[in-house]
Formats: structure tokens, C-alpha cells, sequence
């Protein structure tokens, strides 16, 4: 209801601010506003959600509409954490994926990408590491709290706390490459960027510029790489994440379960960065690419065959000391982590490396539309798969066997995706 529709409308705004300013000024513009939300929800909003939801109203304008409008009528009642959640959603598909990986695309060449890129996201996965900690340092504080204190809104504060410092640091450090790194001759090619800042900016409207994606092949590949990790991922982790609620009720076990699990994939992901870097260089982008498809495959494969045959498995988990149920989660686990640190060290480099032999706008209103669209896309649809299919079959486990035969199709139209793009990637950096 919200999300999508968000993120449609920010690509149309940051299509516009990319005409009217240049990308430095769009990377304050863009970030400002979500660091001055998270403090505001956590000091203010947060503490009078009591006043500032619309109960009230709500329950009477409710009184008078069918059942369907449950949903829509309840993102109003508490329309507070329903900005929250799509602020925290945005934050990685704008700061993470769309500003960071600009910035990058814009001062590397694709042979310096091969070497660097699957490092870039190592500093990303060792703060990963340390936040999955802090989280769980936190889950424990708020648990040794005395009655009638507000262990979630103390737990706001201080995570508030640490996303706006780390934020105000990455400002703080954008700021000074600015100054010091962009107009050092050693550093970036002085002729290129002023050659770059000469060249007209071409404005079109929303709809010139949808079209202009559209019509082009190179885009939509990309889109679909996208959509295809977005949809996969949700597939699984809802179901390993309905197992997980069920192993670990109590919020601050779960909390801190999910903090060792951050930890986990950071581990795996260093790992698996330098790992990365051999691959690019013996294997080339097009063999790079197909890596994580076929691990979230495998690696689904295996989780739903878990769930499909559970009674076969039972005596393998009372032989390893432990459940049907926690082998699950566990097994859901590695799939996860296994499935992301392929993801954050191949699949977002390779989709980076794609959009450098791009020309600007292309690379700006494009990346736009594939980031800020394709991954809400990618995960709505994993969500409304689910929820057809849990209408159409009465829960989310009588819905396995679909969902394991989707997925397979899933990874199919992503292996087709990655095969075109590669091979117009390398026509285009000439790439044997």
C-alpha cells in the first residue's frame, strides 16, 4: 500500500533533482532529510504515538466500511511506524544502493571495478558484524530494564543514536572527498569530470524518461536481476522467518538471535569478498554473476526440501540433539546467509560494474528506477505470491510445495537475465 507507491514517486523526484543539481548536492539533498526523521521518530514521535494516532477517527470511519478496508484503515491508525518502516526501507535503496554506489560508478573505471569493488563492501560487512552485536547489546540492556520503564523506546534511542552518528560520519567523509580526493589530479581525472560538468544535462519528463528506459534492453536486464534477487529472497526468508517466531517467541531471544545472525552473515561476507575478488579475475563478470542465483537456488532447494519431508528429517535432528523445528531454523539460517554474502559480494559489485559503461543519464535516472523501484517491486512481489497462495491454500505451509516449484522459475528467468546482460556487458567494455 505504501512502499511501492513511495518509491515510484521518490525515482520521479530524484530524477528531477538530478536535472536541476549536480550529484554532489543530490547526495546532501537525498540524506539530510531521512537522518533529521530518525532522530525526530525517536526523541518525539515515538514518545506520543498516544496523541498523534488517530484512533479514534479511525474506529468510527471503520465502523462504517466493509472488512476489506482493514488494512489501509490500520497503516492510518498508526501511520507513525508505517512512515518508519518505509524511511528504514528507503534508507538502504537510496543511501546504500543508489548514493554510495553513484558515487563509486562515477570515479571508477571497469578494470579498477574488477579489483575493488568486491572490497568496497568489506568496511559495509565489517560494521555489519560490530551493529549485529550492538543490536544484541542493546536486546540485553532493554531486557535487565525495571518494570514500568519503555524498553522500546530506550531501544529507539540508542539505535536511533547509532544510525544518525554513523550517518553524520559517512556526511562528514563524503564532505571531505569532495574537497580534498575529487580535485586531486593523482587521485580522479580532472579532464573527464570537467568534460562531465561542461556536458548538458538532457531533461525530460517522467513519462520521456520512463519511456527512455524502457526502450532499452541493457535497463531492463538489470531491472529484472533485481527484481529476481528481491522476489527469491522474500520467498524463503518469510517462510525460514515464520519458523524462527515459532523457535524464539520471547522478542528479546529473537532480537538477539537475528543480532548473531547480522554478526554471522558479516563473518561469511568478508569471506566471501575476498574469495570475490579471485572470481572476477579467473572468471570473468558473466560467471560472477550467475553465483548467486545458483546459490540461493541450492541453498532454497535444500530449505524447502527440509520443510516438504520434515518426517524423514526428524530422526537426523534427534540424532544432532535438537528439533525438527530448530534444525529448520538453522538450515533457513545458512540459506540466508549464504544466499546474502554471495549477494553483497558478487551480485551487487557485478550490478555496479553494469551500469560504468553507461552514459550518464542512463546511469543516473536508470540506476534510479532499478534501485529505488526494483527492489520494493522485487519484494511486493515475493509478498503477493504468498499471499495469493495462502488464500488459495489456507497457510504458509501447505503453500511449500508452490513456492519451492516458483522459485525454481524464479531463478530460471534470473539465470536468462544474467546471460543477455553479460553479453552486452562485455560488448560494451569490450570484454572477450
Amino acid at each position: 500500500y505504501v512502499n511501492l507507491p513511495v518509491a515510484i514517486g521518490f525515482t520521479a523526484l530524484y530524477s528531477k533533482l538530478c536535472d536541476r543539481f549536480d550529484q554532489k548536492n543530490v547526495f546532501y539533498i537525498c540524506t539530510v532529510p531521512f537522518l533529521v526523521f530518525f532522530s525526530l521518530f525517536a526523541l518525539v514521535i515515538y514518545p506520543n504515538v498516544g496523541v498523534l494516532h488517530p484512533h479514534a477517527l479511525v474506529d468510527s470511519v471503520a465502523a462504517m466500511l466493509p472488512m476489506g478496508f482493514a488494512a489501509p484503515l490500520s497503516i492510518i491508525r498508526n501511520w507513525s511506524y508505517a512512515v518508519f518502516y518505509v524511511m528504514a526501507e528507503m534508507w538502504g535503496s537510496v543511501v546504500a544502493s543508489l548514493l554510495f554506489w553513484s558515487f563509486a560508478n562515477e570515479v571508477t573505471t571497469v578494470d579498477e571495478a574488477k579489483k575493488y569493488y568486491p572490497l568496497f563492501g568489506m568496511g559495509a560487512n565489517v560494521a555489519l558484524i560490530f551493529s549485529g552485536q550492538y543490536v544484541k547489546w542493546v536486546s540485553q540492556l532493554r531486557a535487565n530494564l525495571p518494570p514500568g520503564v519503555d524498553a522500546w523506546g530506550m531501544s529507539l534511542k540508542y539505535l536511533m543514536g547509532a544510525v544518525v552518528a554513523g550517518g553524520g560520519a559517512m556526511i562528514g567523509l563524503f564532505s571531505y572527498m569532495q574537497k580534498n580526493v575529487m580535485t586531486d589530479p593523482a587521485c580522479v581525472d580532472q579532464e573527464k569530470q570537467a568534460l562531465r560538468k561542461k556536458k548538458k544535462k538532457v531533461k525530460m519528463t517522467l513519462k520521456e524518461s520512463a519511456q527512455f528506459l524502457l526502450d532499452s534492453p541493457y535497463i531492463r536486464d538489470l531491472a529484472l536481476l533485481v527484481i529476481s534477487y528481491g522476489m527469491c529472497i522474500n520467498i524463503v526468508e518469510v517462510s525460514w522467518k515464520a519458523k524462527l517466531k515459532a523457535a524464539f517467541p520471547n522478542p528479546n531471544d529473537y532480537s538477539a538471535f537475528m543480532g548473531n545472525f547480522s554478526s554471522a552473515t558479516g563473518t561469511v561476507t568478508l569471506f566471501m569478498m575476498l574469495l570475490g575478488r579471485t572470481i572476477f579475475q579467473k572468471f570473468g563478470w558473466r560467471k560472477a554473476a550467475l553465483v548467486t542465483p545458483t546459490m540461493i537456488g541450492v541453498t532454497g532447494a535444500a530449505f524447502f526440501g527440509l520443510q516438504l519431508f520434515a518426517p524423514a528429517f526428524a530422526p537426523i535432528a534427534a540424532s544432532l540433539g535438537t528439533t525438527p523445528l530448530m534444525l529448520s531454523v538453522l538450515v533457513g539460517a545458512a540459506q540466508n546467509i549464504l544466499s546474502k554474502s554471495s549477494k553483497y559480494s558478487l551480485f551487487d559489485p557485478c550490478k555496479e560494474m553494469a551500469y560504468i559503461p553507461l552514459d550518464q543519464d542512463s546511469k543516473t535516472k536508470g540506476k534510479a528506477a532499478v534501485e529505488v523501484i526494483g527492489n520494493p517491486l522485487g519484494k511486493s512481489g515475493g509478498s503477493m505470491i504468498q499471499q495469493i497462495l495462502i488464500f488459495g491454500v489456507g497457510s504458509l505451509a501447505a503453500a511449500t510445495p508452490y513456492l519451492a516449484v516458483i522459485l525454481g522459475g524464479l531463478i530460471f528467468m534470473w539465470y536468462k537475465a544474467a546471460n543477455s546482460l553479460a553479453t552486452q556487458f562485455e560488448a560494451a567494455t569490450d570484454v572477450p
